[in-house]
């Protein structure tokens, strides 16, 4: 039997699957004995494969495939006729196997030898083979890296939009809420029914301290504006006081403290609606305010 072609050609129609079934069969069984030819077979397969990965991928025309191989299998005729006449002259070999010619020893005695395993890659093959699998892992973790900051990107970039609507909504009540603050000064500014009174103290004086309430029971909307007042030790305030018709106790109606020209204000304060007012006071508080007034009271109108 003759031995099969084992060039690199050879080799990488195998891999393509372009071998005649006769061909294929008889490399196959001396792959089996031969691992010499099997690292060869990796090399191909190798070379192959990375080339595969730089070129395009096109399917190839039917008579492009079969001009291919009547051309592999025309170069190969002379070859393989020349191979079996110099095989039917020589000897079997104590292997039951042919002799081979004398220009195929070396390649023969390579493979005849299963037990034979002490040929290695060249230097480029190594180094080539080497660079393909260190770099496979290496590929996996930068793409994982990618991935996982892309997700830190979405991520913040949603927190950062989330935390910008939360202060614009913020923003937003603000502007409501003072909105409307404004709106109830000046429909207590503007109501005829609202209930204007002056407060003054009892002195001749043009620079006397004075102040204005200007007041809605319904609403419990109230205003006050204060003037010519005089400046306060640290640990005191003024207090307004809202004192009801019906003769309740005497109601809270806000703290202030006046500025460097004696003029102060109190705007909106909490007070509870539908409660007429008698009169109004000031008076002179410990910081943070009382519950009911300190007496005397040096402002005061009805």
């Amino acid at each position: 039997m003759s031995m099969p072609d084992t060039s690199t050609e050879t080799l990488a129609l195998y891999v393509m699957g372009l071998l005649d079934p006769e061909e294929r069969a008889a490399l196959d069984a001396q792959l089996r004995h031969s691992p010499a030819l099997r690292d060869d077979l990796a090399l191909v397969t190798g070379d192959l494969a990375a080339f595969a990965l730089t070129a395009d991928m096109h399917s190839p025309a039917a008579q492009m495939r079969t001009r291919l191989l009547k051309r592999v299998a025309r170069e190969r005729k002379p070859a393989a006729s020349r191979q079996r006449v110099q095989s039917e002259a020589a000897p079997e070999s104590f292997t039951g196997y042919p002799a081979q010619p004398a220009t195929f020893a070396k390649r023969s005695e390579r493979y005849d030898e299963p037990s034979r395993s002490s040929r290695r890659p060249e230097p480029e093959d190594d180094e080539r083979r080497n660079g393909f699998a260190a770099a496979m892992p290496f590929a996996g973790w930068a793409l994982a890296a990618g991935l996982a900051f892309a997700a830190f990107y979405q991520y913040n970039a949603r927190i950062d939009a989330e935390s910008k609507m939360h202060a614009m909504s913020n923003e937003v009540a603000q502007v409501q809420t003072d909105s409307a603050q404004a709106r109830a000064v000046l429909e207590s500014l503007t109501d005829p029914s609202a209930q204007v009174v002056t407060l003054t103290r009892d002195s001749s004086t043009p620079a006397a301290p004075n102040g204005k309430a200007m007041y809605m029971p319904d609403k419990g909307i109230l205003t006050f504006c204060a003037s010519n007042l005089e400046p306060l030790q640290p640990y005191k305030t003024y207090e307004l006081w809202l004192i009801p018709a019906d003769g309740r106790d005497p109601i809270p109606a806000g703290m202030f403290k006046p500025d460097a020209h004696g003029n102060a204000a109190v705007l909106l304060p909490e007070l509870p609606k539908g409660v007429p007012a008698k009169a109004f006071g000031v008076t002179i508080e410990d910081a943070g305010g009382a519950q009911t007034p300190t007496m005397p009271i040096i402002l005061a109108g009805a």
